[in-house]
């Protein structure tokens, strides 16, 4: 089974777009991401609104927050 994530994060938001990249090439192999926008909710908002983009894993609600790069994505998906 594909590991499933979330990037939470928001529009406009510099940092998330790097970390959207950093992922790119994890989702050509068949990590699944879905893009949650902050603003959209008002716990997500109040909870990640210093501290995004993070990485959650949808399974176990592991977090990975910003920096990161692929061999650490790596890593936590392993975990």
């Amino acid at each position: 089974m594909p590991a499933e994530c979330q990037l939470l994060g928001t529009l406009g938001c510099h940092l998330c777009e790097l970390a959207e990249d950093e992922l790119m090439p994890l989702v050509e192999h068949g990590l699944m991401v879905e893009l949650l926008d902050i603003a959209d909710d008002p716990h997500l908002f109040e909870r990640y609104s210093l501290s995004i983009p993070v990485l959650v894993r949808v399974d176990n609600q592991a977090e990975l927050a910003w920096p990161f790069d692929t061999e650490q994505v790596v890593a936590f998906l392993r975990r």
